[in-house]
C-alpha cells in the first residue's frame, strides 16, 4: 500500500484516489438513482439539489483545510467561489443553446451530465497543461495576470452580445461531414435512420450538437477560469479539485438559475472586478511586496465581498422584473 502515499503532482496519491471516489459516487448517486428517468427538473428541485451539492463542496474543503492546512484551505474555498460565479455566465450560453437547437427540458440533464463527465477530463488536461508550464517557468504567471487584467477590464467596458450559435465553426463542420438528423430523438446522441438509396445509416441528433456546443462553450470559459484559479495557487490538487467541485453542482444549479439568469446582470462587473484583482495581486505580491505571498484570507474576503455585491446589487436593481413576473 506504500503507492498510496507516493507524491503525485505535490499531493499524496490516496488524496487523488479519494476525490476520484468522491465524483464516481456523485455521478452514480446521480444518473443512477436520483434521474435515472429523463424528466424536467423543477426550480425547488434544483435548488435543494443545489445545496446538497454545495454542502459536500463546503465538507470537502474542510476535510483539505484539516489535512493540508489552512493556507491550502482557504485557496480552495478561493478557487471554488470564484468558479463557481463564473458559472453564472456559462449558465446563460447554455440556457440559449438548448432553445437554439430547441431541446426538451427533460433532456437537458442527460446532456448536462455528459457535457460535465467531458468537462472534468477537458480541465484536467488543460490544468495539467497550466502547472507544468508554470513549474518550468514562473514568468508564465505574469502572462496569466496580464491576460486576467486585460480580460477583467474588457468585460467592464463592452456590452453584453449573444454569441452566434448558428455559424459556430464545429457546428458547420459536424454538418458538412457527418449525418445530423432534423427531427429530435429523445435522449439519443445518435440513431440509425435511412438514407436516399434505403441504406440503414448513423446520425447525429441535434442533442449531440448542441453537447459538443457546450463543451467548446465550457473550453472558451475554461481560458478564464483557469489563470484565474493558478493566479490564487499553483497547488494542482487546490486548482482542479475547486475546479470540478463547483462544475458538479452545476448541472444542478443550471435549472434555477436559468428560470433567473436574466437577474444576474449586474454580476458581469463583479466578476470583472474579481478577476482585475486576482490578476493584479501577482504583480503586488511579486513587485510590492518582494516575492511575499498575498494573504489567501484577503484574497477569500475580497473575492466574496465582490461576488456577494454583483449578486446583492443585481437581484436589488432587477426586483421589479421579479414582480412583473409574478
Amino acid at each position: 500500500m506504500d503507492f498510496l502515499f507516493l507524491d503525485w503532482l505535490g499531493t499524496p496519491a490516496w488524496f487523488w484516489l479519494a476525490f476520484a471516489g468522491l465524483v464516481l459516487l456523485l455521478t452514480a448517486f446521480d444518473l443512477g438513482v436520483l434521474h435515472k428517468d429523463d424528466r424536467e427538473m423543477g426550480i425547488s428541485e434544483s435548488l435543494r439539489l443545489s445545496v446538497f451539492y454545495i454542502a459536500i463542496a463546503m465538507l470537502f474543503g474542510g476535510w483539505i483545510w484539516w489535512a493540508k492546512g489552512s493556507g491550502p484551505g482557504i485557496e480552495y474555498f478561493t478557487g471554488y467561489f470564484i468558479e463557481k460565479a463564473l458559472s453564472i455566465d456559462n449558465v446563460f450560453v447554455i440556457s440559449m443553446i438548448f432553445g437554439y437547437f430547441a431541446i426538451a427540458p427533460k433532456y437537458q440533464y442527460r446532456a448536462l451530465l455528459w457535457g460535465i463527465l467531458a468537462v472534468i477530463v477537458l480541465r484536467g488536461l488543460m490544468i495539467a497543461g497550466g502547472a507544468a508550464l508554470v513549474a518550468q517557468a514562473y514568468w508564465v504567471m505574469y502572462i496569466f495576470a496580464a491576460f486576467l487584467i486585460f480580460t477583467g477590464v474588457k468585460m467592464l467596458m463592452t456590452s453584453d452580445h449573444d454569441p452566434d450559435i448558428g455559424n459556430n465553426p464545429a457546428i458547420r463542420w459536424i454538418s458538412r461531414h457527418m449525418r445530423v438528423t432534423k427531427q429530435h430523438h429523445g435522449q439519443h446522441f445518435f440513431v440509425r435512420e435511412r438514407n436516399g438509396k434505403g441504406q440503414l445509416v448513423w446520425a447525429a441528433t441535434p442533442l449531440f450538437l448542441a453537447l459538443v456546443v457546450i463543451n467548446l462553450a465550457d473550453l472558451v470559459f475554461a481560458v478564464d477560469s483557469v489563470p484565474a484559479i493558478f493566479s490564487i495557487t499553483t497547488d494542482t490538487f487546490i486548482v482542479y479539485t475547486s475546479n470540478i467541485m463547483a462544475i458538479l453542482g452545476l448541472r444542478a444549479l443550471y435549472f434555477a438559475l436559468a428560470a433567473m439568469v436574466h437577474r444576474f446582470h449586474y454580476l458581469k462587473y463583479a466578476l470583472a472586478l474579481v478577476l482585475v484583482f486576482i490578476g493584479g495581486k501577482i504583480l503586488i505580491a511579486d513587485f510590492a511586496l518582494g516575492g511575499a505571498k498575498f494573504p489567501p484570507l484577503i484574497s477569500l474576503a475580497v473575492t466574496l465581498a465582490l461576488i456577494a455585491g454583483g449578486v446583492g446589487w443585481s437581484l436589488w436593481k432587477t426586483r421589479g422584473e421579479e414582480a412583473a413576473e409574478a
